[in-house]
């Protein structure tokens, strides 16, 4: 008797959407703590996108060999838009807890570190225009705008890269199609 046991896409998708929920969030503390969460280096966005791949990519490969070598297209985009999705809740109450507990005035932090930046990188630009500027850009620093477009952008993604990565890896079971 063989009794063949089954990885589920739903538990794949939780553990690395932990996984990459949790590593994020490490990331945010770091730049909390080192006063860079404001206007972060760029260099964090790549590395959080590069995490944001191996992750996911790592999540396609454990769902294949628990179950036999085998995936399917949409298995692949469940599993990666299910570990986005985690992530991006994880990473939503971190955006909670820093704006409305840690840094309650972050909407006016945000403003008067890109008012600086655009003077640094403007200097030809006056008063006014400036003002123009961040008045188009203020609506984006209220935390009812910045979690339903992270969850949007880490959905993007996740669709993105489990769409590449299930293209890539993906294995139908000869047993099914007969």
């Amino acid at each position: 008797m063989n009794i063949e046991t089954k990885t589920s896409a739903k538990d794949v998708m939780i553990k690395f959407g932990v996984i990459l929920g949790v590593i994020s969030l490490l990331i945010q503390v770091i730049l909390y703590v080192t006063d860079n969460y404001l206007v972060p280096h760029w260099s964090f966005g790549l590395i959080s996108f590069l995490i944001t791949i191996v992750v996911i990519i790592l999540a396609l490969k454990a769902f294949r060999e628990g179950n036999g070598g085998f995936m399917k297209l949409g298995q692949a985009l469940k599993i990666g838009l299910g570990a986005a999705l985690i992530a991006s809740l994880i990473a939503s109450i971190w955006t909670l807890v820093l704006t409305q507990v840690l840094e309650p005035n972050y909407s006016e932090q945000l403003m008067d570190a890109t008012r600086d930046q655009m003077i640094e990188q403007y200097p030809e630009m006056g008063d006014t225009q400036i003002e123009q500027a961040l008045s188009f850009q203020e609506p984006f620093t209220k935390i009812g705008f910045m979690i339903p477009i992270g969850i949007m952008l880490s959905l993007f993604i996740g669709f993105i890269v489990s769409l590449i990565g299930g293209l890539i890896l993906k294995r139908e079971d000869p047993r099914e199609a007969a």
